[in-house]
């Protein structure tokens, strides 16, 4: 595997590419097309929240205080206030976790494999990436809602070909990643980018961010937060 760091990885274009289903808000004629997609992924399950609703429909409001919202909510409006460009919302297990006054922001694809792992809800994106013309994508979670916007505009300008934010230090989402570095993702597992970002540290720039990238998998988590 060391020998591998100091040189390109080959993988097959499209093994294990995931199932998907697009619903594509496409670029007006003679609009040039985007450079940079952002990716927010919701197709989880959430399991370990405990509740009757999902995780994503869980509501949280800012600050602890003010109008509540949900969690999808606040993540898809950090992501859109960032205004880099079209933003692709991966769903999964729950179809319809978009809410229906953003619906129209967003593209929306859907993962018929997400339950084989991360990775395939991303080839999912960066398929609908490559149908809008897209150069790079930044990728973040649906469960993280307290990513800022600058974080966002912070990682997707950052030069080389991975970029990745960083919290007092430690690496968490969004992450950007060039076309060039696309086909070299696994097919399988759930580690997203994670696993290339270990075998080829000298593609990876990392990127002081504000915010928290603090996620809500259980009821404690926003329990938690709903206390501040």
């Amino acid at each position: 595997m060391n020998s591998s760091c100091n040189r390109p990885v080959r993988i097959d274009e499209n093994p294990g590419m995931a199932t998907s289903t697009t619903n594509e808000s496409a670029p007006h004629a003679g609009e040039t097309p985007p450079t940079c997609v952002v990716v927010l992924l919701a197709a989880g399950a959430g399991s370990r929240f405990h509740d009757d609703r999902h995780k994503l429909w869980a509501e949280i409001a800012d600050n602890g205080t003010g109008p509540l919202r949900t969690i999808i909510e606040r993540s898809l409006s950090s992501a859109l206030a960032a205004d880099i460009g079209p933003i692709v919302v991966v769903t999964g297990c729950v179809a319809d976790v978009v809410p229906t006054d953003l619906a129209h922001a967003v593209t929306v694809c859907h993962n018929d494999r997400w339950s084989e792992g991360q990775i395939t809800s991303l080839h999912c994106a960066l398929a609908a990436a490559r149908s809008l013309g897209a150069t790079c994508v930044v990728v973040g979670l649906a469960d993280q809602p307290f990513i800022d916007p600058a974080a966002w505009r912070a990682v997707a300008h950052a030069s080389g070909p991975i970029a990745v934010a960083t919290y007092d230090g430690r690496r968490a989402n969004p992450v950007k990643l060039d076309a060039a570095v696309w086909d070299l993702l696994p097919t399988t597992g759930d580690e997203g980018a994670r696993s290339l970002m270990r075998v080829r540290p000298d593609l990876v720039r990392e990127v002081a961010c504000t915010g928290s990238p603090a996620d809500i998998d259980t009821t404690e988590d926003l329990r938690r937060w709903q206390s501040n």
